[in-house]
């Protein structure tokens, strides 16, 4: 998917690590292609059954209200994901990593539509900690995206400005974040977002 085709709702990339990753598949009829894209724009915003289409030794989400009350729903703007990684979890997020939803947005032009669901890392709204509560730091972004073009659905994930958020209070969350965010980085984030992209694109429920 082209750059110009991604839309405004991915920040600019400034500083860290910059990732993109996608999955496509080709309908058989325009009829066809938009009745997939409904079906996979439902699974994208329905965060807490990410696990079953990315595989069972992925991250596991749970989408949360903007209070931190896990909710049975689609996605919306002001939610929370508490993701729980493989290893050992941040103190200041209670053993979760959490994001927030900050925009969703969706397009319909000439026959094409898009939905994009931009999330930044942030605090844990379940104590009264400042810090954020993630492996990366909050200058980092992560935008969900799905689109139909003609014959073609493509689901995405863009990350953006990602490095590690060592700006803690504990010396163990500093020491947990820089080693997994460089997991992430080296691997781990591709690994997870390709089997979601791939899990977000498959013909059968």
């Amino acid at each position: 998917m082209s750059e110009k085709n991604r839309g405004d709702i991915i920040p600019e990339q400034q500083s860290g690590i910059e990732t993109n990753t996608e999955a496509s598949i080709e309908l058989g009829s325009a009829e066809e292609t938009k009745i997939f894209y409904e079906k996979v724009k439902h699974r994208l915003l329905n965060v807490n059954r990410w696990q079953h289409w990315a595989g069972k030794l992925t991250a596991d989400f749970k989408l949360t209200d903007k209070d931190g009350t896990e909710v049975n729903r689609l996605a919306e703007k002001g939610d929370h994901f508490k993701i729980d990684i493989p290893g050992p979890g941040p103190a200041t997020g209670d053993g979760y990593d959490w994001v927030q939803v900050e925009t969703i947005e969706e397009t319909e032009k000439e026959g094409k539509q898009s939905i994009a669901m931009r999330v930044r890392p942030a605090t844990n709204p379940n104590n009264d900690r400042k810090d954020v509560a993630h492996f990366f730091s909050d200058a980092a972004t992560s935008c969900f995206m799905v689109k139909r073009e003609n014959s073609k659905v493509t689901a995405a994930v863009y990350g953006r400005n990602e490095k590690p958020n060592t700006d803690v209070e504990t010396a163990g969350d500093k020491a947990r974040n820089a080693a997994i965010a460089t997991g992430a980085i080296t691997g781990f984030s591709k690994l997870q977002w390709k089997s979601l992209v791939n899990g977000l694109v498959k013909k059968e429920d």
